[in-house]
């Protein structure tokens, strides 16, 4: 795509159009269903909806570094701002959607990423993209929590009320 093209596309979309794809009710349903997740296990699961990149990052995209290099750069990016990796136990997942790009990410910290390889997350992405090109965006990320909380619940268990100490917010991030 031309990077003029792409750019125009990216500042066309804001952050309505997240607030479109996740209103305020469905993003409600979400945070709950990340706090009860969490109940289950000891990690941590973020999820971020942004609707566009910021220009910097559009720059970037060339033969060199494609656009799925720039995405994972700014799903880490988030999840760094997020503090996911700053967890007791290292084992904090994001779950992140570009709209512009139709992208998905999972970022999963390094006591879960030693545990479940990329072929495992990979399919958690697929079946959620599938579900969102369907236009089941509630049902799609709901899977995919559901799908991300079953890994933690095998891999980190919430074995005593400790555990169960929430780190990080259950709301979705919207941008």
């Amino acid at each position: 795509m031309n990077t003029l093209i792409r750019i125009l596309k990216h500042r066309w979309l804001d952050a309505s159009d997240t607030r479109r794809a996740v209103p305020d009710d469905m993003a409600e349903r979400l945070a709950r269903r990340v706090a009860a997740s969490e109940e289950r296990h000891c990690g941590e699961v973020r999820l971020c909806v942004e609707a566009s990149l910021p220009t910097s990052y559009l720059w970037r995209i060339n033969a060199r570094t494609p656009l799925a290099t720039v995405v994972r750069e700014r799903a880490l990016a988030w999840f760094g701002r997020l503090r996911i990796w700053d967890t007791e136990h290292n084992n904090g997942v994001l779950i992140y959607l570009l709209l512009a790009e139709h992208a998905i990410e999972f970022v999963a910290d390094r006591a879960l990423a030693q545990r479940v390889g990329q072929a495992e997350w990979q399919a958690i992405v697929d079946r959620l993209g599938t579900r969102l090109r369907e236009g089941a965006f509630e049902d799609g990320l709901t899977q995919a929590l559901e799908e991300v909380s079953a890994l933690l619940v095998l891999h980190f268990p919430a074995e005593a009320e400790k555990d169960r100490r929430n780190e990080l917010a259950d709301s979705v991030v919207r941008r």
